[in-house]
Order: structure tokens, then sequence, then C-alpha cells
């Protein structure tokens, strides 16, 4: 039986952190371009939404936690493996991987829940327009983003929590560019249990349930514009739920495959390769997409530039 190891730091080793590899030099070009834009884009979609009034509705609200989320994605990875890959210390101290790692579960937990109430505030809007300032009032949803960052935080506790009781027994190097639980479920030799216990009802609670609610929801939002009889009125129906719907089917389909990969060295370069696109590149595609298909969103950013 392989001897425990007491572990003080992993070692962050992905695919191109090799100096002497043409895309090491790529590596810190394409996260540094991917961080900027990012942050700018959601930075400009959280200042819009904050200067116009009229944009101080229910789907904006949730469209501008989307860009909190989205920047505490990039922010809790991007900027620690730019340094990583800048002083080419690839050590990173076990609590900060775990406190890196608790940021991640509050933004991904956070990221479904904010997906799945635009889901909603959608279907509210498009099947029970005459009840939705009743329904998805101010104070209610106050409430829903309070609850959606209380769920990120037990559910990022619970995850962490049952991470702490892996142990390993000789390989502490993460092939991914942050601590990655997957990563880390790799690399261990034991105390996995609890972990695919809290992770299995945390695919059901956080992931399969509002994934099928978001299903239902577009169903049933799909009949009531094929209803509208006016082409207009139904383009325009379509054109309120499209961002969100193309948001929501690249977030869904980017992760779940990182999570269906089995864990086997064949698949290692394809898994890095998704992980990034869904951590680094999804939180920046999600601005681009609702600034560059919402009228009212470059309607009020004209305004505010001219």
């Amino acid at each position: 039986m392989e001897n425990k190891t007491i572990v003080s730091e992993f070692y962050i080793l992905p695919f191109f952190i090799n100096t002497d590899n043409k895309l090491f030099i790529f590596s810190k070009v394409f996260f540094f371009v991917i961080y900027f834009i990012g942050m700018l884009l959601n930075i400009v979609i959280i200042a819009v939404i904050y200067v116009d009034l009229q944009l101080h509705t229910p789907m904006y609200l949730f469209l501008w936690n989307l860009s909190v989320t989205d920047m505490c994605y990039i922010t809790v990875t991007i900027p620690k493996f730019l340094h990583i890959i800048l002083s080419g210390n690839n050590t990173m101290p076990f609590t900060q991987c775990f406190i890196q790692m608790y940021f991640f579960f509050i933004a991904d937990s956070a990221e479904v829940t904010v997906l799945f109430i635009m889901a909603y505030d959608r279907f509210v809007a498009i099947c029970h327009p005459l009840d939705y300032h009743r329904i998805l009032n101010k104070k209610i949803c106050t409430l829903i983003m309070t609850v959606i960052w209380i769920i990120g935080n037990v559910n990022s506790c619970l995850l962490t929590g049952s991470i702490l009781k892996l142990f390993f027994c000789s390989s502490v190097t993460i092939h991914q560019f942050f601590c990655d639980a997957k990563a880390l479920i790799n690399i261990s030799c034991g105390g996995t249990e609890m972990f695919y216990m809290i992770l299995y009802t945390d695919c059901f609670i956080l992931g399969l349930w509002p994934f099928v609610c978001n299903l239902m929801s577009y169903i049933q939002i799909t009949r009531v514009i094929l209803r509208i009889k006016s082409k207009d009125g139904r383009s325009k129906a379509f054109s309120t739920c499209s961002s969100h719907l193309m948001v929501m089917v690249i977030y869904y389909g980017s992760c779940s495959s990182v999570y269906m990969i089995p864990p086997s060295d064949h698949y290692k370069l394809l898994e890095q390769i998704l992980t990034v696109f869904y951590t680094t590149v999804v939180p920046m595609l999600n601005p681009l997409i609702y600034s560059l298909r919402n009228k009212a969103i470059k309607s009020s950013l004209r305004k505010i530039v001219t």
C-alpha cells in the first residue's frame, strides 16, 4: 500500500508551461487578452445597467449579476496563472489552492443559478406578461439575488470541505492552469467518497434540475411565441430569449463536456482545452453576446458615450 503524503504545496503544470515551448509565449498573450477583454466587457455591461435607470428591471438586474459572476470566474483563475507563467514559479501553496477552489465553486454555483433565474424571468415575461411585475417585483428580485450568493457559498463550503479530506500518495502535480477539483481527484489516492457523494447531489440540484427546468421553460415559451399572430411580435419575443439561450447552451455544453471526459492520459489535452474554454472564454463571450444582440444595451451605451 502506498504511503500518504502530507501536502504543503501543489505544482500547476498545464500542457504549455514549458518555457522552451512556443506555446509559452502564446499562453501569456492569450490569457492576458482574455482577461482584459472579459473584464472590460463585463464592466461596461455593469456600468451601462447601473447608469441607465430604464434598465433597472428584473431582466437587466439578472444580467448585471451574470456579469459580476463572469468577472469572478476569470479573476479567480487567470491572474494567478499569469503570475505563475511570468515568474516561472509553478508552485501553489496548499492554502492558496483551496482558497482559489472555494471562490471558483462560488462563481460556478452562482453562474448556474443566475442562468436558471434568467430563464424563469423570460418564462414569466412571455407566458405571464400581465403578472410579470407582480411576480418579479423589486423585493423578490433582491431576495433572489441574495439567495443565489448564499447558495453559492454553502455549496462551495460543502465541496471544498469534502476535497480537504483527500490524501495523496506520490504526485502533487495538477495538470490544469488552476486548482481544479477534477484534477485533484485524478492525483488523489483516497478519501474521495465524501466528495463524490456531495458532487452527485450537487450535479442533480444545481445541474440536472435547473437544466430540465430551463428546457421546460423554453418549450412553453416556444409554444406561446408560435401562437402570436404578428410576425414582428414573434420576432421580438424570440430576440429577447435568443441571447440567454445561446449563453446557456455554450455554458452547459462546454462545462458538461469537461466533466464527462473520462480520467485518462489520452484525453488530458482535450480536457485542459475545454476547461480553459468554459472558465475563461465563455465568461468573456457572455457580455459580447448580450451587448451585440440587445438593442436596449446598445442604445444606452451610445447615449453614455455621446
